[in-house]
């Protein structure tokens, strides 16, 4: 019995030691877009897939035809939680209360906008015009529903401004009381940012990360905020270091880890994704 107790504690040991040199040994979320096809043609299955590879943690940016309660239920059943809730610019300055409203329905504690209304390139005026508008509903978010409005970065931010860019300055001037930020790894290595700096830089004014890879041979610069879906490649396989965000997110102290993946293959890439980030060693 008492040997069998020590080989127990043994195990339990090398196991811990094991867990404890993995750089990303919990399980990662998903953002509710990698399966929008899927989700439109039966959400319940969807969820079901979600579920099977180890995803609990989701980001739901469409409803998929359901009620906000109706997605509750279906995610409850499953034990899966909707962390965020993202909606478009326009719902956030128009539809305040019933975003709000579904948000919680759904059990999210952030509401995620990811792009700010213009027309050929963004500018300065557009820049001012979103801090007014985030500080504004950011503020309504929290103080009347309890929620963090969060906005993700989408590529063309990252227009030249002073000693910096657009980016810099929407950071700076929001309230960061009322206003957090979202990481898009692969929309800000896009436009020729280096991610694991912007981590560094900003640190706790991020609260969650789209994890994703853009497919070697692409070229940097594009501010346009658009590329093919298909430029979204399995995690590792790409052109961007993962290790170095993965080191860069868990000292900013972000919380929540969303695997996006537009490509058209995602259900047999997304496993392979998961795969990678979490064998990847400290």
């Amino acid at each position: 019995m008492l040997m069998a107790a020590v080989v127990t504690g043994a195990s339990a040991t090398l196991t811990l030691a094991q867990k404890n040199t993995l750089l990303f040994p919990q399980a990662p979320g998903m953002v509710s877009y990698t399966y929008r096809t899927s989700f439109q043609k039966d959400v319940a299955a969807t969820l079901d897939m979600v579920k099977a590879n180890g995803v609990t943690d989701i980001e739901f940016s469409n409803l998929f035809n359901k009620t906000p309660e109706e997605l509750r239920r279906l995610i409850d059943e499953r034990g899966i939680k909707c962390s965020s809730y993202g909606v478009s610019y326009d719902d956030l300055v128009n539809k305040t209360a019933e975003v709000a409203n579904a948000a919680k329905t759904l059990g999210a504690s952030y509401v995620r906008v990811a792009g700010i209304p213009h027309t050929g390139a963004f500018t300065l005026e557009n820049a001012q015009k979103a801090v007014a508008d985030f500080n504004k509903f950011g503020k309504i978010l929290k103080d009347q529903h309890g929620l963090e409005f969060i906005y993700h970065n989408h590529g063309f931010e990252f227009q030249p401004y002073q000693d910096g860019t657009l980016y810099d300055y929407l950071v700076k001037n929001t309230d960061a009381k009322y206003v957090s930020f979202e990481m898009d790894i692969l929309w800000a290595f896009l436009p020729g940012q280096d991610p694991a700096a912007l981590l560094n830089k900003y640190g706790t004014c991020y609260k969650a990360l789209h994890l994703k890879d853009l497919r070697k041979g692409v070229e940097r610069g594009n501010l346009s905020g658009g590329t093919p879906q298909e430029n979204d490649v399995i995690l590792g396989t790409g052109q961007i270091d993962i290790p170095a965000i993965l080191k860069a997110a868990q000292k900013a102290g972000i919380q929540h880890y969303y695997i996006e993946d537009e490509s058209s293959v995602s259900i047999s890439q997304v496993p392979e994704s998961i795969k990678y980030i979490q064998e990847l060693k400290k």
